[in-house]
């Protein structure tokens, strides 16, 4: 999941093609249907991303009493609005009558703070909880950014590789040399530092021991003289979220694949690709697209069906972007990774965020 800003931003005015009332403002690559004439191009105005968690009095202050998403109609959420996407919310909140939008947004001031805005974390199920301990040996997973916020991340043509994105849960699992000592996390705990006591009904626990990491991990800390190895896989199947791919997450055929690997080697922690050190060893997501980058070609890959479960049996999340070569990204002020995600998974009726 991304992490949680609410900014100011210089907006794009786009006609909506099927309202004479409403229009379309963009936000890097994100569109929200505002009203007609409310703003112009180049006006800077407040975005409120998906996932924002508003309070009452604000969602009274926009109007938007009882059209929000959530048990309390607080929640940002992708809708389509007369059959265009909105994504987010643009606003000029009375709270900010008086600051200076245009600087705020050459800052990047954060307001969410200010305004009472939280980010929505869905409640964990039963099965990928359990009794926690401190784990300062793990290796921590990073929030990846969409593509549509910040689109400079990439350079036009710059070597690229796309993976699928799939619709589970994020698990961490970090071998520590010294010890043999294995931790293995949820991305809500791992953020906290926390690791799951080793528990043979826990997902997380299932998954990393039913498909050997430990003893991969391991392997991969020899090969290269790591410290540590961490692992990042995605656990799905039915049971965990509503896309499930065809496996069952209550049973044996419970569904794993990695993402990502990392290894602190010398005192820094390196980012590896899986194909490179685990393909054969472990299952991989699917890669989708290796090549220069193009926009166009992310946002199309992001669409049409799923391909972990080889039935394309329902649609696909999105997609993961990295660098061919790994690198730092002065846009979002860390690794060069961000994702891009589908319409319709954003619209989807019934969908489940656990993480």
């Amino acid at each position: 999941m991304s992490t949680l800003r609410v900014t100011a931003e210089p907006l794009t005015i786009h006609e909506h093609p099927n309202a004479d009332a409403l229009e379309l403002a963009q936000v890097g690559l994100y569109r929200a249907v505002v009203a007609k004439g409310a703003y112009r191009t180049g006006d800077i105005a407040l975005y409120i991303p998906e996932q924002a968690v508003l309070p009452a009095a604000l969602v009274a202050e926009l109007g938007l009493t009882g059209r929000l998403a959530g048990r309390a109609s607080d929640r940002v959420k992708a809708v389509r609005l007369r059959g265009e996407l909105s994504q987010g919310i643009v606003c000029r909140p009375l709270a900010l009558k008086d600051v200076d939008l245009a600087r705020a947004a050459a800052e990047g001031t954060d307001f969410a703070a200010l305004l009472g805005i939280t980010k929505w974390v869905a409640p964990i199920p039963t099965t990928m909880s359990g009794e926690v301990e401190a784990a300062p040996g793990l290796l921590p997973w990073v929030d990846i950014e969409n593509i549509q916020r910040y689109p400079a991340v990439f350079e036009p043509g710059e070597p690229v590789v796309l993976t699928e994105k799939l619709h589970g849960t994020a698990c961490l699992m970090t071998y520590v040399t010294e010890g043999g000592r294995v931790h293995v996390s949820s991305k809500g705990f791992g953020a906290k530092g926390l690791a799951l006591k080793e528990d043979p009904r826990n997902l997380y626990w299932r998954a990393v021991l039913t498909h050997g990491v430990p003893a991969v991990a391991a392997r991969l800390a020899t090969e290269l003289g790591a410290t540590r190895v961490g692992v990042f896989g995605e656990v799905y199947g039915a049971g965990v979220q509503d896309l499930a791919y065809g496996a069952n997450g209550r049973g044996e055929d419970l569904g794993y694949a990695v993402f990502d690997i990392s290894a602190e080697i010398d005192g820094q922690v390196r980012w590896l690709d899986p194909a490179d050190v685990a393909d054969g060893a472990l299952p991989l997501v699917p890669r989708l697209h290796a090549g220069p980058y193009d926009i166009a070609t992310v946002l199309e890959l992001a669409t049409g069906r799923e391909t972990v479960s080889g039935r394309a049996l329902h649609l696909r999340e999105g997609v993961v972007i990295r660098p061919a070569t790994e690198r730092y990204s002065p846009v979002v002020g860390g690794r060069a990774i961000a994702k891009a995600v589908s319409p319709a998974y954003l619209t989807r009726k019934g969908g489940t965020e656990y993480e």
